[in-house]
């Protein structure tokens, strides 16, 4: 299965692309969208639809796992990035990928184990999970594996359940009342 994790934002917009058996994760790309410093925002959103609907249809990813809005004291700023989101948004639709959403506390319990974890305990977990022999960089690119691993380990219960389904035996009799040996 892959999973492609997008963390965005209005100047630099992280991507990243993981593909799992459930356990083990492979990385496949990551990295970080930026426009030129001297775009205009609509000019910026294009840059991040333009590369993210080039990066889905390289990847074809199974879904799309995305961060949720925190919530900012500068409506400036969260406005901004609610456009970024959207457009991501709709980059994952127009490739026909399933979105999910995940808040920031979410990621950070999935990937760490806690809530509230700095951005370099992230990090450090993104190395480790994926065996790489460095942190990703920029710090966008791991905040959007976060949320791609994220979304595996949310995943991780029901696909144990249909892989335990599997294994057993199909049922002759629906109660012990009815077994016969």
């Amino acid at each position: 299965m892959k999973i492609f994790g997008i963390d965005p934002g209005s100047e630099r917009t992280g991507y990243g692309c993981v593909e799992t058996d459930g356990s083990r994760h492979r990385l496949i790309v990551c990295g970080a969208i930026s426009a030129p410093p001297n775009a205009t925002f609509p000019e910026k959103l294009l840059v991040i639809h333009t590369r993210l609907a080039a990066l889905l249809a390289e990847c074809r990813p199974d879904s799309v796992a995305i961060e949720n809005l925190f919530y900012s004291t500068n409506v400036r700023s969260a406005l901004k990035l609610g456009h970024a989101r959207g457009v991501a948004m709709l980059a994952a639709v127009e490739a026909g990928v399933e979105v999910v959403e995940y808040t920031p506390a979410e990621i950070k319990r999935a990937v760490v184990g806690y809530g509230r974890a700095e951005k370099t305990q992230v990090q450090q977990m993104i190395k480790l999970l994926l065996g790489l022999t460095a942190v990703p960089s920029p710090h966008d690119a791991a905040d959007a594996l976060a949320v791609a691993i994220c979304h595996v380990h949310a995943q991780a219960p029901a696909h144990v359940a249909t892989v335990l389904a599997a294994a057993r035996p199909p049922k002759s009799a629906t109660s012990w009342r009815h077994y016969r040996p």
